[in-house]
């Protein structure tokens, strides 16, 4: 995949993902990870925004984890 493309592709990630419900965010994480790397593994320069993101949607993603447990 070209370059323009991935990042054309995170993009949209990012749009679907602004102001999205929990749920929607939790299910794009993985998408939003292997978009970022792919990108490592091309050389390419990754956003820092993009960064950040994909480290709140993986934070999302371990707090849903523990919502069930039982205390």
């Amino acid at each position: 995949m070209s370059s323009i493309n991935l990042y054309s592709e995170a993009e949209q990630l990012e749009e679907k993902l602004n102001g999205a419900c929990l749920d929607t965010r939790l299910a794009l994480q993985p998408s939003v990870t292997k978009v970022i790397e792919r990108m490592r593994q091309q050389g390419m320069h990754v956003p820092s925004r993009l960064r950040r993101l994909d480290a709140a949607l993986c934070e999302d993603a371990m707090e849903a984890q523990f919502d069930n447990l039982p205390v």
